[in-house]
């Protein structure tokens, strides 16, 4: 989860764009620790090519699921190092970290009160390939607040055709999906939005070898450095396929993003929505004390809470608990 400004990225995006412009922009997430989840919520850099891998065909088995998606590498990714790690300045209230692969060969914060781990190699389709050494760091945080000790963040993106997997009806998992949006034909519409969305779920829980993935708070990381479609409703289908599912499996779920991209993305979200009361975890925090400040800011959706803000200090993505 990372979105840096156009200032940061020395790159320039026109705000004005038209519609036929809209159809699909991807943004590179190329500055420093990306993309575990960093975002300053700055004007999105240029598009870029579309970076997609293919979807597997899920099945109901875990056999066929671990045939249909390889490990991301095929090597062993290095043990995550601890070292000592002075944290920032939070008042008296402690403060969470959270990882993923752009951390795989370096040192982690020690003794952090709650970890949130990437789940994928930056992409929707990937696995970060440390995952569980990561996951292994996380059980040792201390707790103390009110987030989960261990949570887990998924990438998440709408490329539509241009991905090089898009579904054509509403089956995955090996059953029929049911679609508020109607059926998938293999359009780049809602009803297939939603098929996409679902199926980059399940992949998550069941193909990226996580353990009892009902029991983790799932963050979705929604930010404009991956592929999305220009059509916001088929935007926010895709991200109610992704919850719908984890709420299907007994899973909670909440949102990373930053307003302005946020809106960008997905707009404003209906209270029929399953989107519209996931708590928010806000970014584009710069210090602490902003991040304190940060928790009175407007949830991402109207029904939703600020449970959480982030900011980056010494390398490492700092979150504040604000319940």
């Amino acid at each position: 989860m990372s979105i840096f400004s156009s200032a940061v990225l020395g790159r320039k995006y026109p705000l004005g764009r038209p519609a036929s412009a809209l159809l699909s922009f991807v943004v590179a997430t190329a500055v420093g620790f990306i993309p575990g989840p960093r975002l300053d919520d700055g004007a999105p850099p240029a598009p870029e090519s579309t970076v997609t891998q293919a979807s597997p065909k899920a099945s109901a088995t875990s056999s066929s699921a671990a045939q249909a998606q390889p490990p991301a590498s095929p090597q062993s990714p290095r043990p995550v190092a601890r070292q000592p790690v002075q944290p920032p300045e939070s008042g008296r209230v402690p403060l969470g970290n959270d990882a993923s692969w752009p951390q795989c060969s370096g040192g982690l914060p020690d003794d952090p009160a709650f970890a949130i781990i990437g789940v994928n190699n930056g992409r929707a389709n990937t696995t970060n390939p440390c995952l569980h050494q990561q996951l292994d760091w996380g059980e040792d945080a201390a707790g103390g607040t009110g987030q989960p000790r261990l949570a887990l963040y998924v990438n998440t993106a709408n490329p539509g055709l241009r991905g090089s997997w898009w579904p054509v009806n509403n089956e995955y998992g090996g059953k029929a999906v049911a679609n508020p949006y109607g059926t998938c034909q293999g359009k780049e519409d809602a009803a297939c939005a939603y098929m996409y969305g679902y199926a980059k779920a399940f992949d998550d829980a069941y193909l990226r070898t996580i353990s009892d993935p009902e029991t983790y708070l799932w963050w979705l990381d929604v930010e404009t450095g991956n592929s999305w479609s220009g059509d916001r409703t088929a935007n926010r289908a895709d991200l109610e396929g992704m919850t719908d599912f984890f709420h299907s499996i007994g899973a909670r779920v909440g949102i990373y993003s930053a307003a302005r991209q946020w809106g960008q993305i997905v707009g404003e979200i209906g209270s029929a929505s399953s989107l519209y009361s996931l708590p928010s975890w806000l970014a584009g925090a710069h210090t602490a004390a902003d991040a304190r400040s940060m928790c009175s800011a407007a949830p991402l959706t109207a029904g939703g809470k600020v449970v959480l803000t982030q900011f980056v200090a010494g390398g490492f993505d700092y979150n504040h608990s604000c319940v």
